[in-house]
């Protein structure tokens, strides 16, 4: 119990909800650190004539077969279904699901719900890599891991 009594067993309904709650909080924190350890993007001004793209976050507790919560989990996305093909993304097609991999077009996001800056509020991601929910993201990882295995001796 000493490691499930420290996690939050109700997944908030929204980020107002799980701002309330420093579990949530705490995990929201952690995979923004995961976003700035992977280089995802940049904080830029708001590029004038250029769509941006809403993020949201996704709440869900991991759990054990006796369905105990084990984990609490955060994750920041994209709300992808906002992008138009050929403006916001060319080709999505590719065998695998797997994300972050480097993108192509510029794209831009908004700042995470709960976590916008005070310094910029106005400013917005300027995306180096896939987020999830993007249109191209399993495109992108595609063509990294191609690129990765024919470099090293492997045939498509």
């Amino acid at each position: 119990c000493l490691f499930s009594c420290l996690l939050s067993s109700i997944e908030p309904a929204n980020v107002a909800e799980a701002l309330r709650d420093a579990d949530w909080v705490s995990v929201m924190q952690e995979e923004l650190d995961q976003f700035a350890r992977l280089k995802v993007g940049r904080l830029v001004p708001r590029p004038e004539g250029k769509s941006v793209i809403r993020t949201k976050w996704i709440f869900k507790n991991k759990k054990d077969e006796s369905s105990l919560v084990i984990q609490n989990k955060a994750r920041l996305v994209a709300v992808g279904y906002s992008q138009q093909e050929g403006i916001d993304y060319d080709e999505t097609f590719a065998p695998t699901a797997f994300l972050n991999g480097i993108i192509k077009e510029e794209v831009y996001v908004g700042q995470p719900p709960g976590f916008v800056s005070k310094q910029y509020p106005d400013h917005v991601y300027a995306l180096d890599k896939a987020l999830y929910g993007l249109k191209q993201a399993p495109r992108a990882w595609y063509d990294v891991l191609s690129q990765f295995l024919i470099e090293n001796g492997f045939q498509k």
